[in-house]
């Protein structure tokens, strides 16, 4: 059963308060709300206390070209998956030793905020010692949702191929995206919500986990699930115009955890024999409060299940793909004990869901 190994991550080197990133929004759309005192509160509202951007904030004081955005988003993605895959590589929290680049077998790249070809693990590729046939996967597109799918697709893979090592690497700069001339709610939001960040994850096969990990209980990955709500394109992602990416955000986000999300979540445990009641750990990806929020509808009101996903929010804002990974290396730095259940979810355009049942063994 392929296990989890090791996470690392890796924040951009620019933080931003929320009551800066307030100031910045105040002047970005008073003059489209005659009520902006009123809408800034959704930045206090959400609970995040700081972010990290590519950029220093006064860079996005002044509109920039699509061309602009996108070069800098190859350049930082690079950077940063380089210090992200190093770090997740050299863990000596989780690893016994240092894992050599030429060990990894695939590479499974996660990203939605930016364009590259060759994509942006082979160039990480060029900066680090991987072997000339290496596999590469790159997916585009999940947004919040590809951090759990690309674990999915990488356990997968080493499903397959007992003997293989796989990182999957998130990189997203939602920043860069940021428009100044839309002046619209989701965008508002958006603001105040969204922010930049790494994330890598080691998975290995069955044939290999004893003799690389440092600790005898590892997190297994005993089964996934994927789903996808029909007709509902409008409710997450970007519109592509001439000048880059522009936000969808719908507000029914919430409702659809509660309504639709919730359903999966009983029907994927009870195919396992299970309920959420055997749940020790929901390593969820924090959307916002209002997400979290109904997070927890889903389990019983006396159980704390989403607190260290707060934490991260709190401290990062959403990074889309990298969050949930950033979660996880939170719960992976407590060492549980072997035996405990953990449910790793995330939700993104499509709309969808990501799913993945881990046992500590």
């Amino acid at each position: 059963m392929p296990a989890i190994l090791s996470v690392s991550t890796h924040k951009p080197e620019h933080t931003v308060t929320q009551e800066e990133a307030i100031e910045l929004a105040r002047e970005t759309f008073r003059e489209e709300f005659v009520d902006i005192e009123r809408l800034l509160r959704v930045f206090n509202n959400g609970q995040i206390k700081q972010r990290h951007f590519a950029m220093p904030l006064h860079w996005y004081d002044k509109e920039h070209s699509f061309k602009e955005r996108n070069d800098l988003y190859v350049e930082c993605a690079v950077n940063y998956g380089v210090s992200a895959v190093k770090k997740c590589l050299e863990n000596q929290l989780f690893l016994k030793h240092r894992i050599d680049c030429r060990e990894i077998d695939a590479i499974y790249f996660i990203s939605s905020t930016g364009l590259s070809t060759p994509s942006i693990e082979a160039r990480i590729a060029n900066r680090l010692p991987f072997k000339s046939d290496v596999k590469r996967i790159p997916i585009w597109g999940l947004g919040c949702a590809g951090g759990a799918a690309g674990i999915s697709r990488a356990y997968e893979h080493c499903l397959a191929y007992p003997t293989s090592k796989v990182l999957v690497v998130c990189i997203e700069l939602c920043s860069l995206t940021f428009q100044r001339d839309d002046q619209t709610k989701s965008n508002l939001i958006g603001t105040s919500l969204f922010a930049d960040g790494a994330a890598c994850v080691l998975l290995v096969g069955d044939e290999v986990r004893d003799r690389l990990s440092k600790h005898q209980s590892l997190p297994h990955i005993v089964a996934t699930n994927s789903q996808l709500l029909p007709d509902s394109e409008d409710v997450m992602g970007w519109d592509v115009e001439d000048d880059g990416l522009y936000v969808v955000f719908a507000r029914s986000i919430p409702i659809l955890v509660e309504q639709w999300f919730s359903t999966i979540v009983e029907q994927f445990l009870q195919s396992h024999q299970l309920t959420v009641d055997h749940v020790d750990y929901f390593i969820a990806h924090p959307g916002g409060k209002k997400v979290l929020d109904a997070y927890d509808q889903m389990f019983d009101s006396k159980r704390d299940m989403t607190s260290i996903s707060r934490e991260v929010l709190k401290h990062n804002g959403n990074m889309s793909s990298p969050t949930v990974l950033y979660v996880l290396l939170e719960f992976m730095k407590q060492l549980p004990q072997a035996g405990k259940t953990g449910l790793i979810g995330a939700l993104g355009p499509g709309f969808s869901s990501e799913l993945l049942l881990v046992e500590w063994r």
